[in-house]
């Protein structure tokens, strides 16, 4: 919603994806570390909610009180914190090294790093321009090789030239 506003002077050490159950209920579990030295708030300190967790747990956890974003641990005093990586914008220039808390993990959730479809956006993957025909099921290749066969007998030469 753009309320919470800051920007990393430096990149982010690490990245990694949390699996424990509070994790993925705020509803962001991959975070970047960043070093409190790298982080400068522009605006909206006053915008970001925290939430005290009960024991064992002892990260609190952030969140915009505007859209309900989370944010990690963002108020953090620590002198390297985590933040969600969902909050940066660009390329965070660093990539997922490591997953904790693996046996509290969805067993939808597969780690392993796979060739699946990437979709830009949403599911409508007919206008995606990413979607590639390599992942449509045969029939659906066999009727787009007869709908392009069919097209190109249908056209009639140009002989006004």
């Amino acid at each position: 919603c753009g309320a919470v506003k800051f920007e990393l002077l430096a990149r982010p050490s690490t990245m990694g994806t949390c699996h424990c159950s509070r994790c993925r209920k705020v509803g962001a579990s991959t975070f970047v570390f960043v070093k409190a030295d790298d982080f400068r708030w522009i605006s909206g300190r006053a915008d970001v909610q925290q939430y005290e967790p009960l024991p064992p747990y002892n990260y609190a956890r952030c969140f915009c009180r505007i859209c309900g974003t989370a944010l990690g641990e963002i108020t953090s005093s620590q002198a390297s914190f985590p933040i969600a990586a969902n909050t940066i914008d660009d390329d965070p220039g660093v990539r997922n090294r490591f997953h904790e808390f693996v046996a509290e993990k969805p067993g939808w959730y597969d780690i392993r790093q796979s060739r699946r479809p990437r979709f830009t956006s949403g599911r409508n993957r007919r206008k995606d321009p990413q979607f590639s025909p390599r992942c449509r099921s045969l029939p659906a290749l066999l009727l787009l090789w007869a709908r392009r066969w069919i097209a190109r007998s249908l056209r009639v030469p140009n002989s006004s030239r």
